[in-house]
């Protein structure tokens, strides 16, 4: 036989080439392969405490970010049990617990599962019970579980009350809060102190670049916090939640405003009914090489505005975990303060002729700089700061995130000392969550 050794190269070119295609084609299809195959058996501990209604996560393996659809079945009864997948480099589920005894412990095996009817990280909500949804307007974006309303996060700028005061104008708070009975919790723009939104966060005696600035009293036109936009939105049948960018600025530089931090909001709201149960965070960063100062101060960082009605003598009230009310609290570091007051519910613009009571919980983070942190009861009205200032300075560099969480729960009714301990002590001390074998 005759051989044409000018085609060797070109066959084996060709060969050598189809083989590098099928090790790429291989390569790209063995995510989706494992993701379509993955399943994960997952063990909780309630360890000391019993748990009611408690949001449940854990990180989960790469391959689970191609996963389209998850289902959660628990092991023993078979129930298939709501879960949802939060996008992320890093993948976590989540679900809620019902119930756990103390010293109980419980499986479920988590399955890739493009029929799941339990979860999936891209079923619309309303394909789905009781799910938690975060709808955007033009004004703002609305959390709501069901059909009843968490909260607003206001995106768009809110005019001043007063037209002869535009310094009052703000973006980039949370308002309304409201209760699971729809009322609305929080006050904006109140005419007392036009400068307190709902729940913000701006600090008041700070230094930058050698000049004081002051980004909560918007009337001294020092400093403003601002939104600047909006980041993923997500709704499904665990929680809905939503990532801003912010951005504090330093009015007074001389070059005209310059951004002093650079700050991101993340708020999530579970699938809760019988009380609203929330959680932010923020990571403040510097905008460049300028570190910020922050002096010693009454208040400052986070803040709560409460109704009108409750600037009325006996028609608002605080309380701490440490028993403390506004005649006490004021400066000591409790594990929790409660703000709530008499509230009128409201229906179709009417007013029930029963008022009735309804209130927040703010807790704070074990891990928050200078826990537990002081808070700020003021004496007449009924707002509050949760603030590390009051014990003294302390300087946010170039490079080191400044990170602090809070968890809020808004109810009807009187606050009940014992289940927002047991709420403190989820948050606290959340469930155990292990990955038993993959």
């Amino acid at each position: 036989m005759r051989v044409d050794f000018r085609l060797i190269p070109t066959v084996m070119g060709v060969v050598v080439m189809t083989s590098l295609l099928v090790v790429v084609l291989a390569m790209a299809s063995t995510p989706a392969i494992a993701a379509e195959s993955a399943s994960t058996l997952i063990e909780i501990s309630a360890g000391k405490l019993g748990r009611v209604d408690v949001p449940v996560d854990i990180e989960l393996p790469e391959v689970w970010k191609l996963a389209k659809r998850v289902s959660l079945v628990e092991v023993g009864s078979g129930k298939k049990v709501p879960c949802q997948v939060e996008a992320g480099s890093s993948p976590r589920v989540w679900w809620m617990l019902d119930e756990l005894p103390a010293g109980g412990t419980r499986r479920y095996v988590l399955t890739a599962d493009d029929k799941a009817t339990g979860a999936a990280s891209n079923r619309t909500p309303d394909e789905l019970p009781a799910a938690v949804t975060a709808t955007l307007g033009e004004q703002d974006l609305t959390l709501a579980v069901g059909a009843r309303p968490v909260l607003k996060y206001q995106q768009a700028v809110m005019p001043t009350a007063d037209a002869t005061k535009p310094f009052y104008a703000r973006s980039g708070f949370i308002h309304p809060v409201f209760d699971p009975l729809g009322r609305q919790l929080t006050e904006a723009m109140p005419p007392d102190h036009m400068h307190q939104h709902g729940i913000m966060f701006a600090w008041v005696n700070a230094q930058f670049e050698g000049r004081k600035v002051d980004f909560w009293n918007s009337h001294k036109a020092q400093g403003e916090v601002r939104h600047t936009r909006l980041g993923e939105v997500a709704s499904g049948p665990v929680f809905a939640s939503f990532t801003a960018q912010l951005e504090h600025v330093d009015n007074t530089a001389p070059g005209g405003p310059k951004v002093a931090l650079n700050e991101v909001w993340e708020v999530r709201v579970f699938r809760r009914t019988d009380g609203f149960l929330f959680d932010w965070k923020s990571t403040l960063t510097c905008a460049g090489e300028s570190p910020l100062r922050l002096l010693k101060n009454d208040y400052g960082g986070l803040c709560v505005r409460g109704r009108p009605e409750w600037l009325e003598p006996g028609q608002g009230e605080f309380l701490t975990s440490e028993g403390k009310t506004r005649v006490d609290g004021n400066h000591t570091r409790p594990r929790w303060c409660d703000l709530s007051g008499v509230v009128v519910k409201r229906e179709d613009n009417t007013n029930d002729s029963t008022p009735t009571w309804g209130g927040i919980t703010v807790f704070d983070n074990p891990a928050n700089f200078r826990f537990p942190q002081p808070v700020r009861l003021h004496p007449t009205m009924p707002y509050f700061s949760v603030s590390p200032v009051v014990v003294g300075p302390f300087t946010i560099e170039p490079g080191k995130p400044y990170i602090t969480r809070y968890r809020f729960f808004t109810h009807t009714g009187k606050p009940d000392v014992a289940a927002i301990d047991q709420l403190w002590e989820d948050y606290a001390h959340p469930v155990e969550v292990r990955v038993v074998e993959e």
